[in-house]
């Protein structure tokens, strides 16, 4: 007896959704999300107001957007995802859609439901992607991984500390605030 074939599903499966459905789509995969929760939007929310505020304060050419933001990985239509956080620094890459191609840097607020797809398979798909830089930051244990992809580096900070910014050569510096 043959293995049941799973669906394979493609971004016109996402847009096909009910309004106000959201969904992730990995390799063809569809993951449906639920709603943050307080810690989460106000993690997002700080970090998006003080990356924004950093560019504009620099004049950079970079675009810092928060989620729900429409990330399309691949040149295909089998993954699209959504991170908490987005800096694409190539504003080629950019159309009313979303982002084509990696971002940058990526951030992931990690929540009950998306733990291991943060942990494990977005880490994957945005290396292979191309991003430089990508943080997980995990409310449950306080602590941020940080992947600097281009160097290989790795490291691990509590909340409390100030985590240096690889795309900007660490002249941005983050302390994660939870309210």
């Amino acid at each position: 007896m043959p293995l049941e074939q799973k669906k394979q599903y493609t971004v016109d499966d996402i847009y096909a959704l009910p309004d106000g459905v959201r969904a992730e789509l990995i390799d063809g995969e569809m993951y449906m999300m639920a709603p943050p929760g307080l810690t989460h939007q106000n993690i997002s929310a700080f970090l998006h107001n003080t990356i924004y505020s950093y560019i504009h304060s620099k004049h950079g050419e970079c675009v810092a957007l928060a989620a729900p933001f429409a990330v399309f990985l691949n040149d295909d239509d089998q993954t699209y995802v959504e991170p908490d956080i987005s800096v694409i620094c190539d504003k080629s890459k950019l159309d009313e859609k979303g982002c084509h191609g990696a971002p940058d840097w990526v951030i992931e607020i990690v929540s009950q439901s998306s733990r291991s797809r943060d942990y494990l398979t977005k880490l994957f798909k945005y290396q292979t992607a191309g991003v430089r830089e990508y943080w997980i930051v995990d409310p449950i244990s306080n602590q941020v991984i940080v992947y600097q992809f281009e160097t290989g580096n790795v490291a691990s900070y509590p909340f409390a500390d100030e985590i240096p910014v690889g795309i900007y050569d660490g002249d941005l510096r983050l302390q994660i605030k939870t309210e």
